[in-house]
């Protein structure tokens, strides 16, 4: 064993690069570290939280020696990224902790790590968590997928903590379109919270979105079960309904009529990312339509929400 790194210095890259420094060796990278480095905090995405001292900060991939590397940049920059270090990162473990489909190729995470690092384990990090929760030492569990169940195995070893437990499945479609769909969901909650229809609506759509999930994934490969997870039904309770989500206030956002916030929205090119899929597959998916037309301004959010009432009634 040689360490581990986590690339990306987000809020739950960080966490995650915290947590796990209880157990051993850690690397953090980030572009720019002159921060970071001079304060022992990431004040801009998780303010209040100290870096251990024996945690290991650097802005140079090259000088990275792990050989398991967790992912923890945006989905839309993944693929980039990747493409630009595949040499430096070919031959590890590589485990993304992304949530989302690539707007540029329809593909999850785990298939840009094959098309660019062919020697490379991928893996898969998700499931219902909040990066001030996994910092702070609370109980959180998540999914780890991986297609070698040797190394999922050794992968769950290696990555669990006191109070990080995780769970390991070979079904990585499944946990894939679990964490990149929730989020999808999450903005249409927040949606139907903004604009004032309740929590009767949210409940309809986290349920009626749940449907839509399972029917997209099973589509794909997925087994039904692992939607059932941590990977989907648990981060779909999660990001549905808390204001720590920023999918979730994103949509609340739309749904008030106000100007979002700053910051990486994942839900959003996921959806417009679906539909396409969904139209391929001949794929009846209402909600996340629903979203992609309002985020493209084809719909606004009560005539989305008219247009999924009027649909017509059916058996659940």
């Amino acid at each position: 064993m040689t360490g581990i790194a986590v690339i990306g210095a987000g809020a739950f890259g960080t966490a995650l690069a915290v947590t796990l420094a209880q157990l051993g060796p850690v690397t953090l990278w980030a572009r720019d570290m002159r921060d970071m480095q001079d304060r022992r905090e990431n004040a801009l995405r998780l303010p209040g939280v100290t870096l251990p001292a024996h945690l290991a900060l650097t802005d140079d991939v090259e000088t990275l020696a792990a050989d398991v590397m967790l992912l923890a940049l945006p989905m839309q920059q993944l693929g980039r990224f990747l493409a630009q270090h595949a040499q430096q990162l070919d031959g590890n473990a590589l485990v993304a902790c992304a949530k989302g489909v690539d707007l540029t190729t329809g593909q999850g995470p785990t298939a840009l790590i094959t098309a660019a690092c062919p020697r490379a384990v991928p893996a898969v990090l998700t499931g219902p968590s909040f990066a001030a929760d996994i910092a702070r030492g609370l109980p959180t569990a998540l999914t780890l997928a991986c297609a070698d169940p040797a190394m999922g195995a050794a992968l769950q070893a290696r990555l669990s903590t006191p109070t990080l437990r995780l769970y390991r499945t070979t079904d990585v479609t499944g946990a894939e379109l679990g964490g990149g769909l929730k989020n999808v969901m999450a903005i249409a909650a927040g949606m139907a919270i903004g604009a004032g229809f309740g929590d009767s609506a949210r409940a309809a759509l986290m349920t009626r979105g749940y449907a839509e999930m399972l029917r997209l994934a099973t589509a794909l490969g997925a087994r039904p079960e692992t939607l059932a997870g941590l990977s989907g039904l648990g981060d779909l309770i999660l990001t549905c309904t808390s204001d720590l989500s920023r999918n979730f206030r994103f949509g609340a956002a739309l749904g008030a009529g106000t100007e979002p916030e700053g910051g990486t929205v994942e839900g959003a090119a996921t959806a417009r990312a679906v539909t396409r899929i969904a139209a391929e597959q001949g794929l009846d998916l209402p909600v996340t339509a629903m979203v992609a037309a309002v985020l493209d301004a084809q719909l606004t959010v009560p005539d989305a929400m008219a247009a999924l009432l009027s649909r017509p009634l059916k058996e659940e």
